[in-house]
């Protein structure tokens, strides 16, 4: 894994939004390994069923991470 998916998996230890984001992400054997693009991870979410809590989660943590690039 690489990109946002690895950033993404330093987070499942952490009790918020985002590390219950990054524990789903480790748990779905289809979560994207690019493209490194937000479209890329939103589509696999919205695919999936997901709640606009979780969408909205990931757009905080997508904001989060290329912050730090």
């Amino acid at each position: 894994m690489s990109g946002f998916g690895a950033w993404l998996a330093q987070f499942t230890q952490v009790s918020n939004a985002i590390g219950d984001l990054a524990r789903d992400a480790a748990a779905d054997p289809g979560w994207p390994d690019g493209p490194d693009e937000l479209e890329t991870y939103t589509d696999h979410l919205e695919e999936a069923g997901a709640s606009e809590a979780a969408l909205e989660t990931l757009a905080h943590a997508w904001d989060q991470y290329t912050a730090g690039h």
